[in-house]
């Protein structure tokens, strides 16, 4: 039995199995949720949610800004979750299904997030709002509320490793680790943590290869495109050749493929790359006095540019 680790990451038990029942599902899937009372949770950021949102969609902001913390990107404090969730309706063992926009990873970290604290019944709604809407389902503006629910979480560890479980693991024959970060973060070129480079042994395959078209992004950026439809998921043929995503992603699209043993390592590069003991490839270190030779010609740019607004305004 192989076991997968993901990084942003994510660990895999490789152990393949017929999925009980869907993780990803689609808008009838939903439709159908909500007939018969599931919770649905809307992961995007508050601005996104009052613009428009699936009828009866509560919200308790960008959930993976409000659940983790700033500067290490792990969970913030169990009792500040509990909190926060018992508020806003939201109980791990309800079934619920959680959405955002088409294609990111944040409702597969809504997804991660419940069954990190017991729950089993959670979907994701992948094509999310977008396909939602397009498919001509009611968008509402009125901000659903949920009755306060009392919480007491507690931690499911059969689907997270820690950076000490990590480390313990690089040698372990039975773990194969799944770097799902960027080419040039694997490499150590673009640095996110005190040194770049990626944990030994860890294969990459960036997030977005389970995307229908992988470009997405970039051609929505270049204005080749006007929509993000190119996100949509990969038939499961062609994901069953990946193994990835940026973590939560990855080990949700893996659920749906049928594998049953996946860890997720929340932590990921920024936990493990500021463990200057831990084992590293390709190890890079951040360029600090350059880094702030560059801010500081930034700054003199930034100036001068004032300057010159100003004297324009002044001679109008």
């Amino acid at each position: 039995m192989r076991r997968l680790v993901f990084i942003p990451l994510l660990i895999l038990w490789a152990q393949a199995a017929v999925a009980a029942s869907p993780t990803i599902v689609d808008g009838d899937y939903v439709a159908a949720a909500i007939a018969r009372n599931a919770v649905v949770w809307d992961v995007r950021p508050a601005a996104a949610y009052a613009k428009g949102h699936i009828a009866g969609a509560i919200s308790i902001g960008d959930a993976a800004k409000v659940l983790r913390d700033e500067n290490t990107e792990d969970f913030i404090a169990t009792d500040r979750i509990e909190k926060i969730l018992s508020d806003a309706g939201l109980d791990p063992h309800r079934e619920t299904i959680v959405y955002g926009s088409r294609g990111t990873w944040n409702p597969y970290f809504g997804l991660y997030t419940l069954q990190y604290f017991g729950g089993s019944n959670v979907r994701v709604y992948h094509d999310g709002i977008e396909d939602w809407a397009a498919a001509g389902r009611t968008i509402s503006l009125d901000v659903a509320q949920l009755p306060p629910v009392a919480l007491k979480l507690e931690i499911n560890p059969t689907i997270a490793v820690t950076t000490k479980e990590m480390v313990a693991r690089l040698n372990d024959p039975n773990v194969q680790i799944v770097d799902a970060r960027t080419p040039q973060e694997f490499i150590g070129e673009d640095i996110r943590a005190i040194r770049g480079g990626h944990i030994p042994g860890a294969i990459n395959i960036p997030y977005e290869q389970n995307w229908m078209d992988p470009e997405t992004p970039a051609k929505l950026a270049r204005k080749q495109t006007n929509n993000n439809g190119g996100m949509s998921l990969k038939a499961d043929g062609d994901l069953k050749r990946l193994y990835s995503a940026r973590a939560s992603e990855t080990a949700g699209v893996l659920q749906q493929l049928g594998f049953t043993n996946v860890k997720v390592y929340d932590s990921s590069w920024l936990g493990y790359g500021n463990t200057l003991d831990a084992p590293a490839n390709n190890v890079t270190f951040f360029n600090v006095g350059m880094f702030n030779s560059r801010l500081s010609a930034l700054q003199e740019r930034v100036n001068q540019l004032e300057k010159e607004l100003a004297a324009a305004r002044a001679q109008k």
